[in-house]
């Protein structure tokens, strides 16, 4: 018995290839499906060819060290506009001469029609991450001058990798990108598009996805196609296409691997169901909106919203981090029947423990139980909580190549187990109690995706931090826009904070976080629902604090390496802030804690913004009674 062939079983399917659109067409119908094929772009030469010509001098005088070729039409382009200046002959003894390094199967062609073969070839899915790669294995470029023939547009990341390499770039371009002569087929589809007429939309290029996102800003219609996305399936060739997709905020919803069309069109035409399915349900659950006064809950009134607004309270409000956690018999006793992350996938179990932990200690807010790192798997890493190890990544990212296997969150329905959690801890607490959702930060997210564990000296982590710029923005930009989608979709189920862990962040010193970190959590914050508070919480080390706070958030988590009144005087009184006992101290008896309860509140001097807590979370160790009496202390202390 056979598998039924993939069939997009009468679903609209729009393709925008140009010089295979006829080829596209056929394949999507002979899949079933109803193929709206409109050809996006058309390769344009250049008309003054000087450039080129004087490339081609350079090349043939020997001023040229390696010539990497992007493209096929562009190498024959090249040809054509030069030969008759330079005589073909020369030119083509000249790039036998030279190193050429082939970026695809294109150029690859062309060079075979010249009598020509290529010294190196990029593997597939040949992105320029690839070839940095490859030259850095097969030909390191430091002190040499490299011919880059470009697509119609320049690579900026690709240039930066190479002078990163200590390379100098002489780049030649000899053709540009246009739309179609004929336009009216492709502002028929974008049109069908913002109307909700399609179903699925199919990419073979970067620049197709700029053309029609360009075609649709100039139809009025950019809003509306970008609303229609939510309920279509939206599919790429390849990484280099994804990222153009990334770059100008375009879902994906698949990606083809290898980057073939024959594979992309029956792989589509397999998930496609299945995606709309998923991207339907969840767009119901999309819209959020603030609670106003016609519609404001208890827990909009408690202490622990007003402190996070920096409102007066009749009491410092507190909660513990682990508060539900292995401290608890309870919870041990659930333990003892599975696995970590299969508690995790149980939202009713989820909601018990945490309730139980709230109505036991008496806090005034609950946090979901989840953990830092299931978001890691639907973007491709391989995660296990090994018993005794902790969390490990069996397939973890250490290079520029790896990043292309860490996709996009593009829609939160991969953790619905985690979403449904939210939801049904909402539903379970007494109305007076507000519920935080929570992530990993990005930074932290990354070092466990390189490093594929915990880590002392963040090697792996911070070589590739220092050695590839390029490749450590792409990998920290899609995990900031995964993270805000999960976040986002906390909210929507029912979230009224929310809290970023970075708990690895304190490695590094404020030159490097403002540098490679803090751009990226800004990015993230500022795609945070309007009037929900973010907690920001960082911990290692105290001279990040204004940092941080230029990064964003409305509260900041203090831990308990610096004293709360010097933290507080850094981070600025226009913030909340949350913190900062020590951990261990609940280990010690009751008059300590007490004392040290005390001078973390005298700290505060009582000013509206302060929410107790630990400076990070609760140990195993800790007698379950010792936080209890905790929660009672700070109450005490701080209600009269």
């Amino acid at each position: 018995m056979t598998d039924a062939k993939p069939s997009f079983r009468g679903l609209r399917v729009a393709s925008f290839e140009s010089r295979r659109n006829e080829e596209i067409a056929r394949m999507i119908e002979r899949t079933g499906g109803e193929a709206f094929a409109s050809a996006s772009m058309r390769e344009v030469p250049l008309a003054d060819h000087r450039a080129a010509v004087e490339f081609a001098n350079r090349l043939i005088t020997g001023q040229i060290d390696v010539f990497i070729l992007l493209t096929g039409v562009g190498t024959k382009h090249f040809v054509d506009a030069v030969e008759r200046h330079v005589g073909r002959q020369r030119l083509l003894d000249a790039m036998a001469d030279t190193t050429t390094v082939v970026r695809g199967p294109k150029p690859t062609a062309v060079l075979k029609e010249l009598g020509l073969t290529p010294t190196i070839r990029v593997p597939e899915p040949n992105t320029w991450r690839e070839l940095l790669t490859t030259l850095d294995t097969d030909l390191p470029v430091a002190n040499l001058t490299i011919g880059l023939q470009e697509y119609g547009t320049s690579n900026p990341s690709l240039i930066a990798g190479l002078e990163a390499r200590g390379a100098t770039v002489d780049r030649l371009q000899v053709y540009t990108w246009d739309f179609p002569e004929d336009t009216a087929p492709l502002e028929a589809n974008i049109r069908r598009w913002a109307a909700g007429e399609l179903d699925v939309a199919m990419f073979t290029s970067a620049n197709q996805v700029r053309n029609v996102l360009k075609m649709a800003e100039d139809l009025g219609l950019i809003d509306e196609v970008r609303a229609a996305t939510r309920q279509m399936m939206i599919a790429s060739i390849g990484p280099t296409c994804s990222d153009a997709m990334r770059e100008l905020e375009l879902p994906i919803d698949y990606e083809a691997s290898p980057p073939k069309m024959g594979i992309l069109v029956q792989r589509v035409a397999d998930a496609a169901e299945g995606v709309l399915e998923r991207k339907r349900r969840v767009a119901q659950i999309s819209t959020i909106t603030v609670p106003t006064a016609s519609d404001a809950k208890p827990y909009d009134q408690s202490a622990f919203m007003k402190a996070c607004r920096r409102e007066p309270t009749d009491f410092t409000p507190v909660w513990l981090m682990r508060q539900a956690g292995r401290y608890m018999p309870e919870y041990r006793e659930v333990r003892a029947k599975m696995g970590f992350l299969e508690l995790c996938r149980n939202p009713q179990l989820c909601s018990e423990v945490m309730c139980t932990a709230v109505e036991y200690l008496g806090v005034d807010a609950a946090i979901i139980f989840s953990d830092l790192l299931p978001i890691l798997e639907p973007m491709g890493l391989d995660l296990e909580f090994a018993p005794g190890d902790g969390p490990v990544i069996h397939n973890p990212v250490r290079d520029a190549a790896d990043i292309d296997r860490v996709v996009d969150l593009e829609s939160a329905d991969a953790l619905h187990y985690v979403i449904e959690t939210v939801r049904q801890t909402r539903a379970d607490l007494p109305d007076t109690i507000p519920l935080i959702g929570f992530a990993g930060a990005p930074f932290t997210l990354a070092s466990y995706a390189i490093e594929g564990g915990a880590s002392r000296s963040y090697l792996h982590t911070k070589t590739l931090m220092y050695r590839d710029r390029g490749a450590w923005d792409a990998l920290m930009g899609r995990l900031a826009r995964s993270v805000a989608v999960y976040l986002n979709a906390q909210i929507a189920a029912g979230a009224q904070v929310v809290q970023l862990f970075d708990s690895w962040v304190g490695c590094l010193g404020p030159g490097d976080y403002n540098t490679f970190v803090a751009p990226h959590v800004k990015q993230l914050i500022e795609s945070l629902t309007p009037g929900v508070p973010v907690i920001h919480f960082g911990t290692g080390n105290p001279e990040l604090l204004e940092s941080q706070v230029a990064a964003g958030g409305h509260v900041v988590g203090v831990d308990w390496r610096i004293d709360l009144d010097t933290a507080w005087k850094r981070i600025g009184y226009d913030r909340a802030v949350q913190g900062n006992l020590e951990p261990l101290v609940l280990l010690a008896d009751r008059d300590t804690i007490r004392h040290r309860v005390k001078t973390v509140l005298d700290q505060a001097e009582r000013r509206p913004g302060h929410i107790f807590n630990l400076g990070h979370g609760i140990l195993q160790q800790t007698p379950p009674e010792n936080a209890r009496a905790l929660v009672e202390m700070v109450h005490e202390l701080s209600g009269g």
